[in-house]
């Protein structure tokens, strides 16, 4: 690929002008935000935020319609008729922007702007999650019929941890007026400042030219930004892509595991048919006590929470020969000791024979609600323990990928905030 700019000698992040809401316009800011498109997965969730407000950012990323191409059609008339209305208006002049997220003693800082893109093979931005072609394909229509990135892809870097560079840009940003601030019903604050001075952002640049990022969110997203790239042959905004970029080493994320749900396959079936080849043991409720039992379980090796029939069960100790013939072998031992790697090899292919396809799997971030669902609709839940930060990123220095949605890495920032338009740059 092509990335026609320098980024090859280290991520390169440009000022763009933002779309944002005017806040004279909407009800409030914390009404027209929302979670990422990927973690709004649940019909209730998705008629929540639409009823929030009339302009709630929802009705972009996940537009409804009865087919793919009318949801992006739709998406895009909405952004425009917003636009016209003066419900989003541009930044006057290109900015890069701090962003803050804070929620007690939780607070993360970055710097969002477009970043050049780059080949996988370069090492700039380390992807860690296999992604699906059709997700990638659904992402690429919304954006090239909206032609807008509507939503940061969260990425990660880790300097010394001094207060220099980029961290001292921002640190410097926070004691000035925000341009917005407001407080989402999920706890957290959020504000955003606009860097425009080119000293400032001159700081930013040489600071970032020697770093790499790991993708923390956003995979699909970001193979979304390549796959368009390669769609036009002449330099321009389609060379970047929009994230938010935080320094883990001053800013560390939190990184929680993503649940599955095994759509038809009820707790005592899924159980039945291990036949020996893990220990199975009951495990106490209430939840959070059953969390800590995997938590120690998983300390010790692979361990899977399932639930859906109204109990907790703690699955541990897969058989070594099991293990020797299911997973694959031509992978460093970090990987095939993964439990995504064991859930997908072992139990998804092998004992429970599962398509990872919508239709037989789901992918749920909240731990309380996969639960309530299996044992809504009499299936079975497997709940992870996460993944160590470090873990991901040395196999993703090493070229491997971890099965998808093998992490969830946050606070994700929130959608709404600041939208990128490729017709303006």
């Amino acid at each position: 690929m092509n990335t026609r700019g320098p980024a090859d000698q280290g991520l390169r992040l440009i000022p763009f002008r933002g779309l944002r809401y005017v806040p004279e316009q909407v009800g409030s800011l914390a009404a027209v935000t929302s979670p990422p498109y990927d973690v709004v997965v649940r019909p209730d969730g998705l008629h929540h935020l639409e009823s929030a407000d009339p302009h709630n950012i929802v009705r972009l990323i996940l537009p409804q319609a009865d087919s793919a191409a009318a949801r992006h059609e739709q998406a895009a008339a909405t952004l425009n008729h917003w636009l016209a209305e003066g419900v989003l208006a541009p930044d006057p002049e290109p900015a890069l922007y701090v962003y803050e997220q804070r929620d007690g003693d939780i607070l993360q800082r970055g710097v969002i702007g477009a970043l050049a893109l780059s080949d996988p093979a370069a090492g700039i931005v380390l992807p860690h999650e296999d992604v699906m072609a059709d997700v990638v394909e659904d992402r690429a229509d919304l954006m090239r019929t909206t032609a807008a990135h509507l939503e940061p892809l969260l990425l990660t870097y880790r300097s010394d941890g001094d207060a220099t560079g980029t961290t001292a840009v921002i640190e410097r940003t926070v004691h000035r007026p925000p341009l917005l601030a407001t407080t989402t019903e999920d706890g957290y604050s959020h504000r955003l400042w606009a860097v425009t001075d080119p000293a400032e952002r001159a700081e930013i640049e040489t600071d970032l030219a020697g770093r790499q990022a790991l993708i923390a969110d956003g995979h699909h997203r970001w193979a979304t930004y390549l796959r368009l790239q390669q769609e036009h042959s002449v330099p321009g905004p389609w060379d970047f892509g929009l994230v938010l970029l935080v320094d883990t080493a001053r800013y560390p994320l939190r990184v929680r595991s993503i649940h599955r749900l095994l759509h038809g396959l009820p707790v005592a079936d899924a159980l039945g048919s291990l036949g020996g080849l893990f220990r199975v043991r009951t495990v106490e409720g209430p939840l959070p006590h059953a969390l800590d039992v995997l938590a120690d379980a998983a300390a010790l090796g692979n361990a899977f929470l399932l639930a859906g029939d109204g109990g907790f069960h703690l699955v541990d100790r897969p058989d070594e020969a099991l293990l020797t013939r299911t997973v694959p072998a031509d992978r460093p031992a970090a990987w095939r000791t993964l439990d995504a790697t064991v859930l997908h090899s072992v139990l998804l292919d092998h004992i429970w024979r599962i398509p990872d396809d919508p239709a037989h799997i789901a992918y749920i971030h909240d731990t309380a609600a996969a639960v309530e669902q299996a044992e809504r609709h009499g299936s079975t839940a497997v709940l992870m323990h996460p993944v160590r930060e470090e873990v991901v990123r040395d196999l993703a220095r090493q070229g491997v990928t971890m099965p998808r949605k093998s992490t969830s890495f946050g606070p994700k920032p929130a959608t709404g905030l600041v939208l990128r338009s490729l017709t303006l740059g």
